[in-house]
């Protein structure tokens, strides 16, 4: 499986910015996709994951604000990131996981949200 994500960029504190995530190669074997992130100094931590189900599970810090959601036709997982906080700055990677729980990780994203 191979991820390539888009997006991310510098935006203002209560502004919005999506992220894409778009699967190839063996996407048949893949359970979920998703996203997480790493802030400077800090361990890197899940933000949202959605099943080929559509089963989603995301990050108190992140409810009501994020929204993840997956086009099949495209093979792609979209994170649309609204109300965006200052502790939002961060490296994001897109994830997948397949039917073995394998780990497959995009490359790094960078999100920064200034005040």
């Amino acid at each position: 499986v191979q991820l390539q994500a888009s997006g991310g960029g510098l935006v203002q504190a209560g502004g919005s910015l999506i992220l894409s995530c778009a699967a190839s190669g063996d996407i048949f074997s893949i359970d979920r996709m998703g996203w997480y992130r790493q802030a400077p100094g800090k361990q890197r931590e899940l933000v949202a994951t959605i099943t080929a189900g559509g089963n989603i599970n995301e990050s108190d810090s992140v409810k009501g604000r994020f929204t993840i959601s997956r086009d099949d036709a495209k093979n792609t997982v979209y994170l649309q990131m609204n109300s965006l906080k200052l502790e939002d700055t961060a490296v994001y990677y897109c994830n997948a996981v397949n039917f073995l729980d394998r780990d497959f990780w995009g490359q790094e994203t960078q999100v920064t949200v200034s005040s």
